[in-house]
């Protein structure tokens, strides 16, 4: 029997289970009537409710038990536990937590599984025992995905929601006829028409396609991730894979682990009907590869800050820059905007074949938008604009709510890791609990995946409106300090800055007699007009007395006379 030595008493149960019956209060009671009947003075108590044994953190009573033992604050030999899953059920953490114990001269005593780390056979089995639970939970594990593998070789759906376009029926995949025609109409673009997911989420949500809510309240508008994942997934060729995302450890951490999408995996031939051909599925697979292969940039390369919303004449597509070579007389590179429609393989589809020089059109848009601006019934219709901003109360409620959910879905998760973690090695059904709640688990995660994913989507949405566009505010503050802004920003921040504001650029197929080819600017945002309405277009004309007119919709507002830009009429 020990005699007068005091001792910690530490209690640790989930609030999701009662392990072996009994709550904190009734492993207290028992470890004290240890304590009494062998002589033994309690000096102090530490309880962690609903704390995991799978990891020594988050069980913050653990831990100042271990620093009052660093510091000899009572002067303890022993601490108390009712089971060594109590003290912990990670073998590494159990161990050298011990270690850490005995080096400060105080042991431990597993009241209920009847070891004394003190005494000679007391450490060997404290080890053996808390290897085992860890070393089975991971076999467990790996039978299970075994099973999940296997389920997939005879090409059965082995888990998780089902993909876009298909339904769970029974654990079968069945199509969705409510869902399969987005998924024709994404392959059908990409394969046949060379249409990226930008492009594609786009076109999708301009015509009024909806994406149908599922289980976890998905958003309904159609983003680049969603197109992306669409094309990148083989179980619409009526394939199976197995091993796409794997759990893997975070490097530098001891138990935590996260999903890591794989390169390489495998792929069987599904049970379930195919919604495009495998021919189709690989020519998308190759073209997105291709697509999406990072190219080295280049350096000291010219920026064409006006490339895609200054608009062809003729067929209306952007305009993108062209370089020359350099030219013999001075070795000078001349670089220009061109249509790149006028040029296929089957033909000719546009007949504008001019080569406009860029610096020219560059500084007749800059100039036009500095006289614009210094209209002052212009400028104070602008100023009388701020204030506004854009809208995106939706699609935020839309963020916090699947917040919130995936809140919810971790809570579960954690909840069945808990369980695992509680439930007794030496139960006689505990292979076929540990099995269930790990697949409960595993659920869970998939369920976690889905959920990150629209939260993904959401956060494109979000962000694809925010950097596309300022708010008015913003754009109107800008404008009014054009000529302040415009000087001090470098090429690629001229370019975004037009592109903040500015929809697109026309010009008319022939230079006119002054030397010009601008037409109009349309803005992306309500502007004044001269009449008091608002409209985005502003018609440009230059008269053959070189005086520029400004036509604000109905209105006619006449700038500067004779204010024309030095070689503009060239």
């Amino acid at each position: 029997m020990i005699k007068n030595k005091k001792c910690y008493i530490y209690t640790r149960v989930s609030t999701a289970m009662q392990v072996d019956g009994y709550s904190l209060d009734a492993q207290k009671d028992k470890l004290r009537k240890y304590a009494d009947f062998q002589n033994m003075e309690i000096a102090g108590e530490y309880s962690d409710e609903g704390a995991s044994g799978k990891s020594i953190a988050g069980r913050p009573e653990f831990q100042r038990m271990m620093n009052d033992i660093e510091d000899g604050k009572d002067g303890i030999s022993y601490v108390l536990v009712f089971k060594l899953s109590r003290f912990g059920r990670n073998a590494a953490d159990v161990l050298s937590s011990l270690q850490f114990m005995q080096d400060h001269d105080v042991n431990l005593i597993c009241v209920e599984d009847g070891i004394d780390s003190s005494k000679e056979a007391g450490k060997l089995m404290i080890s053996v025992l808390s290897a085992v639970a860890e070393i089975e939970r991971e076999n467990i594990r790996v039978q299970t995905m075994a099973g999940r593998e296997e389920k997939a070789r005879e090409g059965r759906w082995n888990g998780g929601m089902a993909p876009y376009g298909y339904k769970l029926v029974d654990g079968e995949l069945q199509i969705a006829e409510d869902e399969v025609d987005i998924i024709r109409i994404i392959y059908d673009r990409h394969v046949n028409k060379g249409e990226g997911p930008i492009t594609i989420a786009n076109y999708l949500n301009m015509h009024g396609y909806i994406k149908k809510l599922r289980e976890n309240n998905t958003c309904s508008g159609f983003s680049e991730s969603f197109v992306r994942k669409v094309l990148e997934n083989p179980v619409y060729c009526g394939k199976i894979a197995y091993g796409r995302r794997k759990t893997e450890k975070i490097p530098g951490s001891h138990n935590e682990t996260h999903i890591v999408a794989q390169d390489e995996y495998q792929v069987f031939e599904g049970r379930h009907e195919a919604i495009i051909t495998e021919e189709m599925w690989y020519t998308a697979d190759e073209r997105r590869k291709k697509k999406s292969a990072i190219r080295a940039p280049k350096t000291n390369c010219h920026v064409a800050i006006i490339s895609g919303i200054l608009k062809c004449p003729c067929c209306g597509k952007g305009m993108y820059a062209n370089t020359s070579k350099p030219h013999s007389k001075d070795n000078k590179e001349r670089h220009y905007y061109y249509c790149k429609n006028n040029a296929k393989a089957t033909g000719h589809d546009c007949e504008f074949r001019t080569n406009i020089e860029s610096s020219k059109i560059e500084r007749e848009v800059v100039y036009v938008i500095t006289n614009m601006i210094k209209n002052p019934e212009f400028a104070n219709a602008i100023k009388a604009k701020i204030g506004s901003s854009i809208d995106t109360t939706e699609l935020d409620q839309k963020y916090k709510t699947l917040q919130g959910m995936l809140r919810q879905a971790e809570a579960t998760k954690n909840r069945l890791e808990k369980q695992m973690d509680e439930l007794p090695y030496d139960d006689a059904m505990y292979e076929r609990k540990i099995t269930d709640l790990q697949m409960r688990c595993d659920k869970q995660y998939d369920t976690m995946l889905e959920i990150e994913n629209e939260i993904e989507e959401v956060k494109v949405q979000l962000k694809s409106i925010r950097e596309k566009q300022m708010t008015e505010e913003n754009i109107y503050n800008a404008l009014l300090a054009f000529d302040d802004l415009y000087d001090s920003f470098d090429p690629m921040e001229k370019k975004q800055f037009f592109r903040s504001f500015l929809e697109k650029i026309e010009i008319y197929p022939q230079k006119r007699k002054d030397g010009t080819y601008l037409k109009s600017l349309v803005f992306n945002f309500p502007i004044p007009t001269a009449n008091g309405g608002t409209g985005r277009e502003i018609s440009l004309e230059y008269s053959d007395m070189l005086e520029t007119i400004v036509v604000l919709s109905k209105g006619v507002v006449k700038s500067e006379k004779n204010c024309v830009e030095p070689g503009l009429e060239e």
